[in-house]
């Protein structure tokens, strides 16, 4: 493929399915049928794969077709969470709901939560705060902010009493690179061996950095082989045989699903951490309708 289809392509295929017919597709979207079937043959050409059948009562769509649509519609699902998310960070001057997130939450998960949010609440505007736990600790201490941490206990930066509700569990795992000796390996790591390896390893002061170290003894951990502040970063720099990491099964599944890195089982590590909203402000029927939307997953 030459190009990646464009997600306005394959909104037309959605609504043709939909809508069992190309004019309804067009009038659903606002468009002039022409233009609707221009995208439709464009995707068909860039996909190789006959989508419609095409016929006097309408379109209906193939069995490839159908399969592609399904597909098509966790993409355009993605754009839609991708932009919502995005709007929240251009940070509106008087933001109905301000939101301050730990990193590995605010890439996996807020951006679902903020699209249901904003499809239930059309006029909510929202300031998002991308931080490690412990400056969200600090933004939450210090305004009127809901936050969201993953760590098994609070940030010592939250100084205010406040409001918590439990919205979710995560699990910590080792990825190595699949070139790494630990991918091959046939029996578990020993924790021992983690232990003295040296790890790519979060800033201090990210929840799953405080998560592990709590879980093991900062005493006990070498050198880190390399120090990053970001998710993102801990993965590419594993990928590239920097070394092993611990890091959210949140933010690898789709890393270790593609190939380009490894779980590696340990003996003996077993880390467990609730992902938490945290307020110290009142409870908004916007806060309080993500928190909910939050806790049902």
């Amino acid at each position: 493929m030459s190009r990646l289809p464009a997600v306005d392509d394959l909104v037309v295929l959605l609504a043709t399915v939909e809508h069992g017919s190309l004019s309804g597709a067009a009038r659903s979207l606002g468009i002039a049928q022409p233009n609707a079937s221009r995208a439709l043959r464009r995707l068909e050409s860039e996909l190789g794969v006959e989508l419609l059948r095409r016929g006097a009562r309408g379109s209906t769509p193939t069995a490839a077709g159908a399969l592609i649509a399904d597909w098509a519609r966790e993409v355009v699902d993605a754009e839609q969470r991708l932009v919502t998310a995005a709007a929240a960070l251009r940070r509106p001057a008087r933001p109905s709901l301000a939101i301050a997130a730990s990193q590995t939450i605010a890439e996996e998960l807020l951006p679902r939560w903020l699209a249901q949010l904003r499809a239930e609440v059309p006029g909510v505007e929202v300031a998002l705060t991308v931080a490690n736990s412990t400056e969200v600790g600090r933004l939450v201490s210090g305004g009127d902010v809901l936050g969201f941490v993953e760590s098994t206990t609070l940030p010592d930066t939250l100084t205010v009493a406040c409001q918590t509700a439990h919205v979710g569990q995560d699990r910590l795992v080792v990825v190595t690179s699949p070139d790494h000796p630990w991918a091959r390996r046939t029996r578990p790591v020993s924790l021992d061996e983690l232990l003295a390896t040296p790890l790519v390893v979060r800033e201090p002061g990210s929840g799953t950095r405080v998560s592990f170290e709590q879980a093991v003894g900062a005493g006990r951990l070498a050198r880190p082989a390399v120090e990053v502040a970001s998710n993102a970063a801990v993965r590419v720099a594993v990928a590239a045989g920097a070394g092993p990491a611990v890091l959210s099964e949140l933010a690898v599944a789709s890393a270790v699903e593609a190939g380009w890195l490894r779980a590696v089982m340990v003996e003996g590590l077993a880390v467990e951490r609730p992902l938490r909203a945290v307020w110290a402000t009142a409870a908004s029927p916007a806060l309080t309708r993500l928190v909910q939307l939050a806790a049902a997953g």
